[in-house]
This record gives structure tokens, C-alpha cells and sequence, in this order.
């Protein structure tokens, strides 16, 4: 992809401007503004600069080449650099293409059992699993919101925070329907069962700027269960919040009545903020032949068959044959390929923005 001269050197421009009044700003808002705005821009400016250096150089080269006695040292060289050309504008157009504002966010990550009763349960157990074993890989924090055990094991809900650089970047395309075929430990006849669970990774945002009228919502306090003995909360400290105009529902159960509100606060945010995303992720996958940015949580988007040892996402056809090995955690080529496939269709969305 041929970038536009003009088109790099807005971003130059704007990170320039930005430098100089980062180097100026006195009001502790307004600097906090730029040196985020600083810190998103500089690596984009960086390899701008990178590409800049090289065209220059293959256009001192290409001169050099004109002359006799220069051009044999200067043809070789230039084969060198055009090779390196194409891969550095991709690398620069990636970045300049629209991006995920959340990329480096922090996320909620829900799992929920779906069709077929304990087995679902069992199978979200391994999923929730699965992502912690990740997540452990990368160094992520997982910090258990609230849970709700199955009757065999397993779950049929379980809520984390999942803490970390780029957490929702590297998760954000699990959101949906995981399907899972196999044996299950009580069928006494072998036959394969077919269950789901269902998947969402919210972004978690800091200083979400989202409205909530009191008017809109009604707080109740509850006594929440406990394991019996010591552990039995008896005073009201847990609290449901509910949205009246979406009907979202956030609910904690911590032993602080304050914590328990404050944290439910933010997680009503989280969700909210995560229906504009929804919003805009289905308005933009309409005019895309890929769905994989889709905000469509109900399609089924991978099966897991145990039988055949193997993992199938079907938004982008890939068939991974090692199971056992994805559900300990080892999830990177899938999500890589995803990760792959978003990125051409953002470079397709920057082909048409540049006509």
C-alpha cells in the first residue's frame, strides 16, 4: 500500500504539536490529556519517520544509480531496501488504519453455561480454565468477580476482571458462542453430546464518560449466601443495581454495603459503554465480508470436538488439531489469526478512507 506524503505528514505534524504544548501546559488536566495523546502518537511517529528515512534513502540510490562508477554498489542496495519497503508500509499503514480505542484495555470476562444442562456447566468450567491459564502465561491478573457453581461442577456463571496490558486487544474476538462435542462422564453409552457455553470480554475503561440518571436506575440491598458458619453474611451488604431503560442488571457481594455499591457503579459503566461498542462494531461489520469484529454475541463462533482432538473457528474457517493443548491455555495461534484477519480488514477500511 502506497501511503500518501501528505498523510504522514499530518501525523509528524500532529505529534510535533503536541510535544510543544506538553513542553508548555501548566493545567495538571491538560497534561494528562496530551501525554496520553503523546504516548498513542509516538510510535505511530516513530515508524513514520522510520519509512521517511528509508524512501529518502532509496531515492538517494536511485541518483547514485544514474552514475557509472556508483551504480554497481547502488543497484545492490536498492534491492536490499525495496524488499524492506512493502513490510514497513504495512507496519505503518496498521497503525494508521482505524483502530480499537480499547486495545490496551483491561477486561470483564463472563462465561456462562448455555444448552445442555450440567454438561454446559462442566464445559464453561473449562473455558473460564482456559483463559486463566492464558492469562498466567501473560502475566495477566484474574480476579474473580462472582460465580455461580454447577450442580456437577463447573459453572454456570462466572465473572472475572482480567488485568493487564492489551487484555481486550488480545480477547475481544472470543465473544460468543463456544460449542463443545463430546462424551460426557455420566453417559453410560458413549454417545456424543452437544452443549454450549456463551463468552463475553467487555472493555474496562477508565473514566468512562457514561450518564446515569438516578431516575434510571433502582438499587436494592440483599443478604447474600454464604458457605455456612463463619461465613454467612447477616447484615444486607450485597447490592443489585438495576438499569431500568436497558434492564441490565449488576449485582456484588462484598462485605461492605459502600464497596459493594461503588463496584456495581462501575460495572453498570462497563456495560453500557459496551452496548455503544456493540452499536458500532454491528454498523461497521455491515459493511465488511468479515464478521469477525462483529458485536453479534449469539453466533456460534468455534466448536470444540473431543473425539476428533480438534478446535474449529467458523468465521475463519481454521481447524486446529491439538484440543488438549488449547485448553491448557496455548490459544495464541488462534487468536493470532483472528488478530490477522482484523487487521486486513482495517487496511481495507484505510484503502477506501484514502480512495
Amino acid at each position: 500500500m502506497r501511503l500518501p506524503q501528505a498523510r504522514l505528514d499530518q501525523v509528524l505534524d500532529r505529534f510535533q504539536e503536541v510535544e510543544a504544548r506538553m513542553g508548555a501546559a501548566t493545567d495538571g488536566v491538560e497534561i494528562v490529556r496530551l501525554s496520553k495523546e503523546h504516548a498513542e502518537l509516538k510510535p505511530v511517529a516513530d515508524a513514520v519517520s522510520a519509512l521517511a528515512r528509508l524512501r529518502q534513502e532509496l531515492a538517494d540510490l536511485e541518483t547514485m544509480a544514474s552514475d557509472p562508477d556508483m551504480a554497481e554498489m547502488a543497484v545492490e542496495e536498492l534491492a536490499v531496501l525495496n524488499e524492506r519497503l512493502p513490510g514497513l508500509e504495512r507496519d505503518v499503514a496498521l497503525l494508521l488504519a482505524p483502530r480499537d480505542a480499547d486495545e490496551n484495555a483491561s477486561a470483564v470476562l463472563e462465561v456462562r453455561a448455555g444448552t445442555g444442562g450440567d454438561e454446559a456447566a462442566l464445559f464453561a468450567g473449562d473455558l473460564f480454565r482456559m483463559y486463566s491459564r492464558y492469562a498466567q502465561g501473560r502475566g495477566w491478573r484474574v480476579e474473580v468477580d462472582s460465580l455461580t457453581e454447577g450442580d456437577a461442577g463447573g459453572y454456570k456463571e462466572i465473572i472475572a476482571t482480567v488485568t493487564g496490558e492489551g487484555v481486550f486487544g488480545r480477547l475481544k474476538f472470543e465473544s460468543g458462542v463456544h460449542r463443545v462435542q463430546r462424551v460426557p462422564t455420566t453417559e453410560s453409552g458413549g454417545r456424543i453430546h452437544t452443549s454450549a457455553a456463551t463468552v463475553a470480554v467487555l472493555p474496562e475503561v477508565e473514566d468512562v464518560e457514561i450518564e446515569i440518571h438516578d431516575k434510571d436506575i433502582r438499587i436494592d440491598t440483599y443478604r447474600s449466601s454464604g458457605s455456612g458458619g463463619q461465613h454467612v453474611n447477616t447484615t444486607d451488604s450485597a447490592v443489585r443495581i438495576t438499569h431500568l431503560p436497558t434492564g441490565i442488571m449488576v449485582t456484588s457481594s462484598e462485605k461492605s454495603q459502600h464497596v459493594n455499591r461503588d463496584k456495581a457503579m462501575k460495572n453498570l459503566r462497563v456495560r453500557l459503554y459496551d452496548l455503544q461498542r456493540q452499536a458500532k462494531d454491528n454498523a461497521r461489520s455491515d459493511a465488511r465480508k468479515s464478521q469477525v469484529g462483529s458485536g453479534d454475541r449469539s453466533e456460534r463462533i468455534r466448536t470444540y470436538n473431543f473425539p476428533q482432538g480438534r478446535v474449529t473457528d467458523h468465521r475463519i474457517g481454521l481447524t486446529l488439531h491439538s484440543l488438549p493443548q488449547f485448553l491448557e491455555g496455548d490459544i495464541d495461534p488462534m487468536l493470532n489469526a483472528l488478530i490477522a484477519e482484523d487487521q486486513a480488514a482495517r487496511l481495507s477500511d484505510l484503502e477506501a478512507e484514502l480512495g
